[in-house]
């Protein structure tokens, strides 16, 4: 009575953690198909490759988020004025010392101040005595480095310009070429053509220089071989790429994807653990009892299979691949049965 007992409890046992492994794929499987339709409603798949993710084949026309640290293969450099910076952009502004009309409450004045661009004169309401020279014989520039790589990607110019933050780069008035070293000198971080910097004059000019800080980057969009392109529409992206500072996960970059599953490989092992060991509770009283072989065909034929049809309808080869499993644990759970069954 006690034997039969024992061997009711452990296969009442069995059914319930063979049904408990079958109800563990059915959900898990459910919300990885959940996601994927999700996926499918917003749009085109965005392929999050981080920071280690390398050009390969297919991946041509998709979004991507890649992040890390840029790194400048070719920097930037101010040829005419022998300034550089490791940086993905440097600029040169210019600014001359200016005749400027302020008006405030109905009363007009005037005051020389660095101004970056041509001021005309002739439009104020008294243009004489106030005169400025008028074009710029230097003018400001920006130059982008020749080749910057986030990760293994290259980034195209639009997506350099877009990259935040200004750093102030110091010029060396030791490298000037010798025409404009002539002209120029250095005053704290500019070099101004003024011979008493503290009292710059009507028409002399001041130039400094400010580059893009090289720091942790996130950035999504197209890819084009091994480079990083606006897409073609701008989508969620808005102008066609994001740029943001730091490591962004995707879902920081897109909040409006929908967010995956968690554990989804955990909770396929334990529902095929579940499955085995009811498989195994259940033969208590045949001649399969602690057959771990046996339990394991049968784990591997059941929860595989629940899978392979659940993906049936919406994707193929999981489909398949799930319904592959299942077949090798039948093999596995017949091999068994015969070798118990007729032992050599």
């Amino acid at each position: 009575m006690k034997h039969t007992g024992m061997a009711l409890g452990a296969r009442l046992a069995g059914a319930v953690l063979l049904l408990a492994g079958l109800g563990l794929i059915a959900w898990n499987e459910r919300r990885v198909m959940d996601y994927a339709a999700a996926l499918a409603r917003h749009g085109a798949p965005v392929l999050d490759l981080g920071a280690g993710g390398r050009p390969s084949a297919g991946q041509y026309g998709s979004l991507t988020r890649v992040s890390g640290m840029p790194q400048i293969v070719e920097a930037p450099r101010d040829a005419e004025f022998n300034v550089h910076a490791n940086a993905p952009i440097l600029i040169r502004h210019v600014e001359m010392f200016q005749w400027r009309e302020i008006t405030v409450g109905g009363a007009t004045h005037y005051e020389l101040d660095w101004v970056d661009r041509p001021v005309d004169a002739s439009d104020f309401a008294k243009p004489a005595g106030h005169v400025n020279p008028g074009a710029f014989p230097i003018q400001g520039r920006q130059f982008e480095a020749g080749e910057v790589k986030l990760g293994n990607f290259k980034l195209s110019e639009p997506i350099l310009r877009a990259f935040p933050g200004r750093v102030t780069v110091p010029p060396d008035e030791k490298a000037l070429p010798p025409n404009l070293a002539a002209t120029f000198q250095r005053s704290d971080d500019a070099l101004v053509t003024s011979s008493k910097p503290a009292h710059p004059r009507l028409g002399d000019l001041r130039i400094t220089w400010e580059a893009v800080p090289v720091q942790a980057m996130t950035v999504l969009a197209r890819i084009d071989g091994d480079t990083l392109v606006p897409a073609t529409s701008g989508g969620d992206a808005g102008a066609g790429f994001d740029v943001q500072v730091g490591e962004r996960s995707l879902l920081d970059v897109l909040p409006a994807l929908p967010e995956p599953p968690q554990a989804v490989l955990a909770l396929r092992f334990a529902s095929f653990l579940l499955a085995a060991l009811g498989a195994w509770l259940l033969a208590y009283t045949s001649r399969l009892q602690r057959d771990v072989l046996f339990a394991i065909g049968i784990g591997a034929v059941v929860v595989p299979a629940v899978a392979g049809v659940m993906w049936l309808a919406s994707d193929a080869m999981s489909a398949s691949v799930w319904l592959l499993f299942a077949v090798l644990g039948a093999g596995l759970a017949i091999w068994r049965v015969q070798q118990r069954t007729h032992p050599a």
